[in-house]
């Protein structure tokens, strides 16, 4: 018996054994593969990943193994080939320190790129570390479930019985399937790829220059060819239809001499499709099982791993009886309008990807209905029984500073405090209380409530007033005044422990 199964050990079912075990909870996973994939599907980790490393004390190794783009990045290039695009002689691009100097609405800064079977070699051992059963080669065959829990078949025999169950396996989720989870959305974009993982050496032909991917445009190798160490580590994305070949990939390449080392292919197609509900019963869908989105952007894997925040402190506190059922009812209600607003602006990027990679395309993105990145990473908010107050439409769609402004909802401003730590580090994923110099009535309450509780200077509080901030570093509740009464009051309602109005 096991407190939550997780069912599939990908970056996402990784992520939601990492949160799940921070929060005290039993985790058990278990992967129909072998053992870690080598070939990562996506390349790029968002800033608010890279919070949510900070918060289980994993920011620091997920650098140490994301690629270093700190002393510059080309981003996105295009050329007839990758020796025509003549990168030794071109300028470095923006280096890391720039970049981090345009985000500071954020702590979480990372030096560059960081592939899925990279991000997974500190996940993999962080999880085990917190106490979380991983397990290769054991594939789910069926489940029930019960008003008590679920019952998991697996591939080998056995039978593992758990209070919950987690599906994080993937585009083709059997456990989805099973539950007869219907998805909905435009479905196939375009037509079948081949995903091609590959070994050579380029630094005669990026002479240390680093980028994110480069659309080849030869017409006897077109593709797309993407970082993965920006030493030699690379893949090339082709039609499906096109033999991933060495001289294909030399063609590509402009190098006819070069050295290739295949590693891996993979058949994948673009999909957009949401499902129509995360949660049945028991059991609830996160990462691709939840959502497929195209990958212009870079939202799927964190839309995946921002799920398995969202879903890991909810399960910990209803297992732990500090909440009622009724708080799990809101991971549907919050993450799925998410991935849908996912889904939606990727496709848009697809019709033109400019919209994503021009930063001054303001008036473009306005037309078409495009939200800037940022925003679509960090700057949603969420409307649900786990939220009190209205829900205000954004203030702005291009700058995610002016979205974090304190509202019910959304993500806690980010300030450094005197002490040298973030206000979201303040947090430390628990229910805590912000407040100004001025509001001793909420750092008593809290007291009294056994609630963490800090006095910050953050504008977006009201003098005398506070923020109360969920485990999740979202607002739950903003106090412009009043009694403590009603943080009690409130967080009872949150928390699904009272049917009053607070």
């Amino acid at each position: 018996m096991t407190e939550v199964l997780i069912v599939g050990g990908g970056t996402v079912g990784l992520s939601a054994a990492v949160f799940l075990a921070h929060h005290g909870v039993q985790v058990h996973v278990v992967e129909r593969e072998d053992g870690p994939q080598i070939h990562p599907r996506a390349t790029g980790m968002g800033m608010r990943t890279m919070e949510m490393m900070r918060e289980v004390g994993l920011d620091r190794a997920v650098n140490a193994v994301a690629v270093d783009m700190s002393a510059g990045n080309l981003g996105k290039i295009s050329a007839e080939t990758l020796a025509a695009a003549g990168l030794p002689s071109l300028p470095p691009g923006p280096a890391r320190a720039q970049t981090n100097a345009a985000m500071p609405y954020t702590p979480g800064v990372i030096r560059g790129l960081c592939p899925q079977n990279r991000l997974d070699t500190v996940l993999l051992p962080a999880a085990r570390e917190r106490g979380a059963i991983v397990e290769y080669g054991a594939e789910l065959v069926s489940l029930e479930q019960d008003g008590e829990g679920v019952t998991a078949h697996l591939s080998d025999g056995r039978t593992i019985r758990a209070d919950y169950l987690v599906a994080a396996d993937g585009v083709r989720s059997r456990v989805r399937s099973a539950l007869g989870i219907t998805t909905s959305g435009p479905g196939n974009l375009g037509e079948p790829l081949t995903n091609t993982l590959f070994h050579a050496d380029l630094s005669e032909l990026t002479g240390g220059r680093a980028f994110v991917n480069c659309n080849i445009t030869h017409p006897d190798a077109p593709g797309l060819l993407m970082t993965i160490d920006n030493e030699k580590e690379w893949t090339f994305h082709t039609g499906g239809d096109v033999e991933p070949t060495p001289e294909l990939i030399r063609t590509a390449l402009g190098a006819p001499d070069l050295e290739i080392e295949i590693l891996s292919t993979l058949r994948w197609r673009v999909r957009a499709l949401v499902a129509d509900r995360f949660a049945d019963g028991r059991v609830f869908l996160v990462g691709d099982a939840a959502h497929v989105v195209p990958p212009l952007g870079a939202f799927g894997m964190n839309t995946g791993v921002a799920d398995a925040h969202n879903l890991a402190w909810k399960l910990a506190l209803v297992l732990r009886g500090e909440a009622g059922p009724a708080l799990l009812d809101t991971y549907d209600a919050e993450r799925r309008p998410v991935a849908q607003l996912t889904m939606e602006q990727a496709v848009l990027r697809l019709a033109d990807p400019s919209l994503h990679w021009d930063p001054a395309q303001v008036e473009a993105r306005a037309k078409a209905g495009a939200v800037n990145a940022p925003i679509v990473h960090l700057g949603y908010r969420y409307s649900s029984a786990a939220v009190i107050g209205p829900r205000p439409e954004l203030p702005s769609t291009e700058d995610v500073a002016l979205d974090l402004d304190g509202s019910p909802g959304s993500r806690v401003p980010h300030a450094w405090t005197a002490e040298g730590v973030s206000t979201l580090d303040l947090v430390r994923s628990r229910f805590t209380v912000l407040t100004t110099p001025e509001g001793d009535v909420w750092l008593d309450a809290a007291a009294r409530l056994g609630l963490a509780a800090h006095t910050v200077a953050l504008p977006e509080i009201p003098r005398g007033g506070a923020l109360l901030v969920r485990p999740d570093g979202f607002i739950a509740w903003r106090a412009e005044d009043g009694t403590s009464g009603q943080l009690e009051a409130n967080l009872a309602r949150l928390l699904g422990r009272t049917g009053e109005d607070a």
